[in-house]
């Protein structure tokens, strides 16, 4: 693994002088000087850029093609020692005809020509006057500066040491055909496309063109760079803005302000990793896609230095990978995903054809989002509130503040409410099996749990009914569940909700569907400590002494651990990389590799609860239901992530 799967990429646009090569050169040195202190390791540069795209018939004479292989043998002696892969573009001479070129260089030597394949010929585009297509052209050669270097469609160019990292070239019109060679070339491997291209601006081109390029790394799955003309072009007829832009799998990371009268330059640290990640995982990229679009490709193999992004990351790291940072979007999520939820649970109810649903309330955030599920399914049914049984059962933990809250929450959405205290069954229950109440063990906590979720299954037997499951993604993930307690029901609808997603999901509803009396008990639910609420309360205070994220962890960090490991498959010291990066402000590396540690231990500890889980909903890309997304053996041994933590 290079840099953890990070590399660092650049579009750029030089400002250019139409057919004068000299000047062109300059501002093209410039910028891959300015590129190099900046730490990028792979540069594309617009189409043609050498001469510039507007050259016109100027293109059939003599001078200016042997000028721009002159600039070209000059970028390649100029590349020597300098640890940088760029792509430039110029047109080329071979054999009988004259094709609009790509150049790959690398350290003082050109590993690759790539010529257009689709050659535009409408509207304002004119190509066919002066270049050919490379169609036929998929393996060959050509001889520069007394050089033979590979040139054709199919050449990839690959990583000596990190063969992930696995280049394509396309230019241009290439991307807006309706098989751009983009495609095969992922297909043969290529995992990063870098576009030279020269797009001129008209009204609302700009959206479009992101759109072919969103949507062409998303299905290909690839990092894509594109670089296109900009301002030194003849201005005849058309405008070009210099539009750059860098994406991954469909997600924009970068996009330069265009129209800019010089030279400008941005970039972006790409994850070949999670690329990587993504293709395991999907089916078509399988040998029979491969072996029906083989076209015998050419694989350059070249030795880069990726310079070091460790310390200097630019990438912006989410440090709540499951929360949408936009509040529009996050209003939007929330919104799908209680849609989600009530469909689901309105399915089942009708499917069993019961009337009633049955669900513990503690006053605490995970019951309170099944709560206000239920809810909204019987809205939604148009069924009566009131066949939503709401139980509350105070224990040896309970506060009078969570309890109050529990009550409170009831009586404003309109439930039926049931109090049914266990303190008494639970000592009777000591007695029987021989523990000792004043031993706050797992033994005290656990009985506590499965006292509830007994008096839960028993009162759905005698109100025709069905138990709906509170806990959540994050509980399932950690273990940190009663087997055969709070771990099981007829029906869960958090199961892959993630911790710090339940709180934005009450506070929409706090914010957007419920009366001000009821808000101000969501507020006061939301700003409830976390916990099971198992073990007796403070004695001076009151207050809720048992506390679950001094036990287990902060919910944010497990919670980003378990998206990086379950979407991707990241490795622990990866995680940990990126865990430093997203949580930079809050937590030091001891901290974050205490409760990875943690985390994995208990992770793979606890499967066995997870492969008996309830039916729920899945709402987002990580589920852990057996039936679904985690394929798990239960015996499986953690030592190899834990020993790589150790390493860290």
């Amino acid at each position: 693994m290079i840099n953890n799967g990070f590399i660092r990429v650049s579009a750029a646009t030089p400002s250019i002088k139409v057919a004068d090569v000299d000047y062109n050169l300059q501002e093209i040195k410039k910028l891959i000087d300015e590129a190099i202190s900046k730490d990028i390791s792979i540069l594309v540069l617009p189409e043609l850029c050498i001469t510039g795209y507007t050259c016109g018939d100027l293109f059939f004479q003599e001078p200016l093609l042997n000028s721009s292989i002159g600039k070209l043998i000059d970028l390649k002696n100029y590349s020597n020692n300098k640890e940088i892969l760029f792509v430039v573009g110029l047109p080329i001479k071979y054999k009988h005809g004259l094709y609009n070129c790509c150049a790959v260089i690398l350290n003082g030597q050109i590993l690759g020509i790539v010529p257009k394949t689709y050659i535009p010929n409408y509207n304002e585009f004119y190509e066919q006057r002066w270049f050919s297509s490379c169609e036929s052209i998929t393996n060959d050669t050509i001889i520069i500066d007394n050089e033979l270097i590979p040139f054709g469609s199919s050449i990839l160019f690959r990583h000596n040491k990190y063969e992930e990292l696995c280049i394509g070239v396309e230019i241009c019109e290439d991307l807006w055909s309706p098989l751009p060679p983009s495609t095969i070339h992922a297909i043969n491997g290529a995992t990063m496309i870098l576009n030279s291209s020269a797009s001129n601006d008209l009204v609302g081109k700009s959206s479009y063109r992101k759109s072919l390029v969103s949507s062409q790394s998303a299905k290909t799955i690839t990092s894509y760079v594109y670089s296109s003309a900009g301002f030194g072009e003849s201005t005849t007829d058309v405008v070009f803005s210099g539009h750059c832009l860098i994406y991954e799998n469909g997600t924009k990371l970068k996009e330069n302000n265009r129209f800019n009268m010089e030279s400008n330059l941005i970039y972006a640290d790409v994850d070949i990793d999670r690329l990587m990640a993504d293709r395991i995982k999907m089916t078509s990229y399988s040998n029979h896609l491969v072996n029906k679009f083989e076209s015998n490709y050419k694989i350059v193999p070249f030795n880069l230095k990726i310079n070091n992004t460790v310390d200097n990351l630019t990438r912006f790291i989410d440090p709540q990978p499951f929360v949408p940072s936009n509040l529009t979007k996050r209003n939007s999520r929330c919104q799908e995903i209680f849609s989600i939820q009530t469909l689901g649970l309105a399915k089942r109810i009708n499917h069993i054809g019961c009337d009633k649903v049955i669900l513990g309330i503690s006053g605490g955030l995970d019951s309170t989002l099944a709560l206000l599920v239920c809810v909204m399914t019987y809205d939604l049914l148009k069924k009566d509130r009131k066949n939503i049984i709401g139980v509350t059962m105070p224990g040896f933990g309970t506060t009078d503040r969570t309890y109050n809250n529990a009550i409170s929450l009831m009586k404003h959405l309109g439930v039926t409410i049931k109090e049914i205290s266990i303190k008494d069954s639970c000592i009777q229950h000591f007695e029987d099996i021989g523990h000792d109440e004043n031993n706050h063990n797992v033994t005290y906590e656990n009985s506590q749990a499965r006292e509830r979720t007994q008096i839960l299954m028993d009162l759905s037997n005698a109100e025709n009914g069905i138990v709906v499951g509170t806990g959540d993604l994050s509980e399932l993930a950690l273990g940190w569940a009663t087997y055969n307690g709070d771990h099981m029901a007829m029906y869960a609808v958090n199961t892959t909700i993630p911790k710090t997603l339940v709180r934005y999901l009450v506070e929409w509803v706090c914010e957007y569907k419920v009366s001000e009396s009821a808000k101000a008990v969501l507020m006061d639910i939301l700003d409830t400590p976390v916990s099971p609420e198992l073990l007796p309360p403070d004695k001076e205070t009151g207050e809720i002494k048992q506390k679950t994220e001094e036990v287990v962890g902060p919910y944010e960090l497990h919670d980003f651990f378990l998206y990086n490991m379950m979407r991707f498959g990241f490795s622990p010291i990866k995680i940990h990389y990126l865990a430093l990066h997203a949580f930079k402000e809050k937590y030091d590396s001891n901290t974050i590799k205490k409760w990875l540690t943690i985390f994995y231990k208990r992770f793979f500890m606890h499967q066995f609860k997870r492969s008996c889980l309830p039916d729920g909903p899945k709402v987002g890309s990580i589920c852990l239901s057996p039936r679904g997304d985690l394929r798990m053996p239960s015996d499986a041994v953690s030592k190899i992530w834990i020993e790589e933590i150790e390493k860290i």
